[in-house]
């Protein structure tokens, strides 16, 4: 008997182990700040390991070409006197390449400026991440409490459910308002699941954008509301900045292209031992490469093509960054001034409702004016949720433009 039981322990033991685990999973979403600081997605990772990866090949530009070791044994397994190793002329060179024309430096340099464009592109990364972060917390922030408003609609329907009903058993409303009134809180429940659902969706993406195997069950309110002003901005745009970079890069390119077409020289040295005579002698060597077929022209016009297009990209990315920028100030103004019409709405269409719920319990007014006015409310609400989530938005459309971090420190 007991030997049954252990599976259905076991079993028990790990139901309850995954509820407490999924429990302590599950939970608020630190600050935005907070995550903004701590934030270790893979997004982030990718320019982090990129820019590494320029360093290296910048470590590695710097590294001279290796000397070889020649080793030669000339003169043996003939016949006659050269039969063995009796007359073997024995060679023990080193030779160096050396680079001229400015190559090694000119190959260090470009390496530097591709350092500089991955560090570039990296804090484009992060002002681009920054910018999605503070629009998923924004959005998880909004649908938490268009949750809300979906409750606050069910008691709203319930209470008027409940007015109408009073009124119908006191015979002064016919049976279909009362009915009226019971599908109307129907159809507010119908609501909150709908708003159930986006919010989980919310909040799944919020998760997802971190990078983390956190859940988190809601966000700590305050982004929808926080005021956020654009400081001047002193640089340039993330986009011209890599855009500048990579046609450093191109022109660093071009220069070492144009070096490379000059020849570069191995000197060698070393010790020559002479068997038949029992003698050592010292010899010395040059070798040039001949330019007649490759003068590296190819090359050469390629770089200059690929200079001529970051040329280009670089005056598209400062028309398109000035454009942005002045586009994304238009947003933010017009999104605050918004938002501001949107609170100023509310709160009329909150008065409307109480007054119509006075009116029809005093039996002025029908049921479809109260029923109505609670629609108005609750349509007021959502506008004004939509309007300070637009004016989140564009505050971190603006700081991208500028370079900045939303409500977070600048980068």
């Amino acid at each position: 008997m007991s030997s049954n039981r252990w599976p259905l322990r076991a079993a028990l033991a790990s139901a309850a182990c995954g509820a407490l685990y999924g429990a302590a999973a599950a939970q608020t979403a630190p600050p935005l700040e907070t995550l903004l600081r701590e934030a270790s997605a893979p997004r982030l990772m990718v320019g982090e390991a990129e820019t590494r990866a320029a360093e290296g090949r910048a470590l590695q530009a710097r590294a001279r070409p290796n000397p070889t070791l020649d080793l030669q044994v000339e003169n043996v397994g003939g016949e006659g006197p050269y039969r063995d190793f009796q007359s073997a002329e024995t060679t023990l060179s080193v030779g160096q390449t050396l680079e001229l024309g400015g190559k090694r430096g000119a190959r260090i340099a470009t390496a530097r400026a591709e350092v500089d464009t991955a560090r570039s592109r990296a804090g484009l990364g992060r002002v681009a991440f920054a910018r999605d972060l503070v629009v998923a917390y924004a959005t998880a922030e909004a649908a938490g409490e268009r949750l809300n408003i979906a409750k606050d609609g069910v008691d709203l329907a319930e209470t008027d459910a409940r007015a109408a009903r009073l009124l119908v058993d006191n015979g002064k409303e016919a049976e279909l308002r009362a009915l009226q009134a019971k599908a109307a809180a129907s159809a507010a429940q119908a609501e909150v699941s709908r708003a159930e659902a986006e919010q989980g969706a919310a909040l799944a993406r919020l998760a997802a954008l971190t990078g983390g195997e956190r859940t988190f069950t809601a966000v700590t309110p305050g982004v929808l509301d926080r005021a956020w002003s654009a400081s001047v901005a002193t640089a340039e745009a993330p986009t011209v900045a890599v855009a500048q970079a990579e046609q450093q890069v191109a022109a660093r390119k071009l220069d070492l292209e144009r070096r490379r077409a000059t020849p570069d020289v191995t000197v060698s040295f070393g010790l020559r031992r002479l068997a038949g005579d029992d003698a050592t002698a010292a010899v010395a060597g040059v070798s040039l490469p001949l330019p007649l077929f490759d003068r590296n022209r190819g090359a050469v016009a390629s770089a200059r093509a690929e200079a001529d297009a970051a040329r280009a990209r670089l005056l598209m990315a400062q028309a398109d960054a000035t454009a942005d920028r002045r586009s994304a100030e238009g947003e933010a103004r017009a999104a605050d001034r918004s938002a501001a019409a949107a609170h100023e709405g509310e709160g009329a269409a909150r008065e409307a409702y109480r007054l119509a719920r006075l009116g029809y319990e005093a039996g002025k007014l029908p049921l479809i004016e109260l029923l109505s006015a609670r629609c108005d409310l609750v349509a007021a609400r959502q506008r004004h949720i939509e309007a300070r989530l637009a004016r989140a938005k564009a505050s971190a459309d603006l700081a991208q433009a500028n370079g900045q971090i939303a409500f977070g420190d600048a980068r």
